[in-house]
């Protein structure tokens, strides 16, 4: 035995008491008895407790009280009538019985800034559940040869050096269930929203392992944002990683809640992740949600800035683990991160208080890894695997447009592309203030209808092209007639992609905005006119020619008959609209 055996006591045990003791450690360890070490507590209040080879048996008062009160927290809600109240818990106090119990308890040596270091706990496991002696959880996450360092994910009141820690044998879990939609909860699953308990459906452990490339299917599957940039340039499918890449307030999180309110009556699941977001910013995004009526579908997993970086730092991963829940079960669910970056931060902020080794930019050198093994687990699975998918949109924020940064490019290189928003494109009123020529979705045209991926073809090149000239014409005043309606269609196609905030558009009336523009039907319509004129040409045609919007919405494809009456029905809007 390399560690004495402590036992602890209220007052000194005789000398028979000590012998049958050593006669019982030398039969339990083969003859190899370790040496025995008495300590006193009053604190025990009677009994004792045995310490041996990393087992704690606990046969003194305060354990039996500790396991009443247990006991009694278990049971069911406590009646209202005090008499009734009282009735049960003479019940339960007469039929509990004590029992010995073999714990893993530790120490805690030091505590502070939401990280707690421990010895005794020589069998703890990385991402281990613990639980402190004042009801509080943590997790272990970092293993040492004679000491353990813990993050503390409830209040360090009530402790302090000399605390027990006990072993749970868990990994941390969170609960998941259909009773998790349209609330708000904590990175633990617990509710914030003062809506009462919620009744789980089962316990997802935080970490899992990502399914292998046997579980796995193509992402085929559109997954429409509702925006026409977007969903005509750079395509989405269920079960795609698609990033979020921009400077502060350039309307990275708009995007994630338009992509929210557009899967309302779709059957997609929404959760938003807020990680070291301020309190007002996700109690708006909650508001926009249910002015919306699209509340009713999403989860809302909070993990605000004045939150402990411990919490800030599971979020992502519990929100995954409700995910999946959904997943296994045949659903589509949709997963926004936001952000990524401040959960880098927490994440690094941690790991200096773990007293692991900074490397670049002060982040710990498996910070890649702990964003690979969080956005490995969005993907489409077989039917044999439950049917379902997650697609993810992580959100990551840039300094001045710096997507070379060390956070940027480990994300970049874990997604399947990315939408860059521009700083100067948002100021100059382009909005949503994608840059074409930056982003890209590398599943590509496998995930758009063909509505879509016919009307859209030459929109980005068209856009490319207004790009360069706009650049080397900008200090010209002498252009050619080619040169100039190249620009002007340029124009006009910038303008139609402009978008109001919470305004998603379904496919087919994006697909009729499309035909319009890149077959060159509005370039007689002055450019300041193109946002209303188009507006009022969908309702028009709404209006006066359902059928083919609805044609198009059903099918997923733009008809020539349908292409022949957007044209008819453009050229008698035209008359009047531009006349008057």
């Amino acid at each position: 035995m390399s560690k004495p055996c402590v036992l602890t006591c209220t007052k000194r045990p005789d000398r028979a008491h000590q012998e049958r003791l050593m006669a019982f450690l030398r039969r339990r360890y083969g003859g190899l008895a370790p040496e025995l070490e008495i300590r006193l507590d009053p604190e025990l209040l009677g009994g004792f407790t045995l310490t041996v080879d990393g087992y704690t048996y606990d046969c003194s008062v305060r354990g039996r009280m500790r396991q009443m009160g247990d006991a009694l927290r278990s049971g069911e809600v406590p009646p209202d009538n005090p008499e009734e109240l009282v009735e049960n818990l003479r019940r339960e106090i007469g039929d509990f019985q004590p029992k010995v119990e073999a714990m893993e308890l530790g120490t805690v040596l030091e505590i502070g800034d939401g990280i707690v270091t421990a010895d005794g706990l020589d069998r703890a496991a990385y991402g281990e559940l613990v639980r402190f002696e004042n009801g509080a959880e943590g997790m272990v996450m970092d293993l040492r040869k004679d000491q353990v360092g813990i993050i503390l994910l409830g209040s360090e009141e009530g402790l302090g050096e000399g605390s027990q820690v006990r072993r749970t044998g868990r990994t941390v879990e969170v609960p998941v269930g259909e009773a998790l939609l349209g609330r708000v909860v904590n990175a633990l699953g617990e509710p914030i929203d003062d809506r009462g308990p919620i009744q789980a459906a089962d316990c997802y452990p935080v970490e899992r392992e990502a399914g292998g490339v046997i579980t796995r299917e193509p992402v085929t599957v559109p997954l429409q944002t509702g925006i026409l940039a977007i969903d005509a340039m750079v395509p989405i499918g269920r079960g795609q990683r698609e990033l979020i890449v921009g400077d502060r307030q350039t309307g990275k999180t708009a995007i994630a809640v338009d992509t929210m309110l557009n899967q309302k009556d779709t059957g997609v699941l929404c959760i938003y992740v807020a990680i070291g977001q301020k309190a007002s910013s996700v109690a708006r995004v909650q508001q926009t949600l249910k002015q919306h009526g699209a509340m009713d579908h999403c989860i809302i997993v909070s993990a605000c800035a004045g939150e402990s970086h411990s919490l800030q730092y599971i979020a992502p991963y519990a929100a995954t683990a409700m995910g999946e829940y959904f997943m296994e079960r045949g659903k589509d669910v949709l997963i926004v991160y936001d952000d990524l970056s401040k959960h880098a931060v927490a994440y690094r902020t941690l790991s200096l208080l773990l007293k692991r080794s900074p490397g670049r930019e002060a982040y710990p050198g498996d910070v890649f890894y702990l964003h690979s093994r969080l956005l490995e687990r969005a993907c489409r699975v077989t039917k044999e695997y439950g049917g379902g998918s997650i697609t993810a949109l992580p959100i990551i924020e840039t300094q001045a447009g710096d997507v070379s940064a060390y956070i940027p490019t480990n994300v970049i290189s874990i997604t399947d592309g990315q939408i860059y928003l521009e700083t100067n494109l948002f100021f100059s009123g382009q909005r949503p203030a994608i840059n074409v020529g930056l982003s890209v979705s590398r599943v590509g045209g496998a995930a758009q209808t063909k509505a879509i991926k016919k009307t859209a073809g030459t929109l980005r090149i068209d856009l490319a092209r207004f790009r360069e000239l706009e650049v080397f014409t900008q200090f010209s005043s002498d252009l050619d007639k080619a040169t100039q309606q190249t620009l002007d269609h340029g124009g006009r196609l910038l303008e139609l992609l402009k978008q109001p905030l919470y305004h998603p558009l379904p496919v087919s009336r994006q697909a009729v905005l499309l035909y319009i523009a890149t077959q060159g039907l509005l370039d007689d319509v002055p450019v300041e006119q193109i946002r209303p004129f188009a507006e009022g040409f969908l309702e028009k045609l709404a209006a006066d020619h359902a059928g083919v919007l609805d044609g198009i919405q059903e099918t997923g494809a733009l008809s020539g008959v349908a292409a022949e009456a957007i044209r008819e029905a453009l050229a008698e809007y035209k008359g009047s609209a531009l006349q008057a």
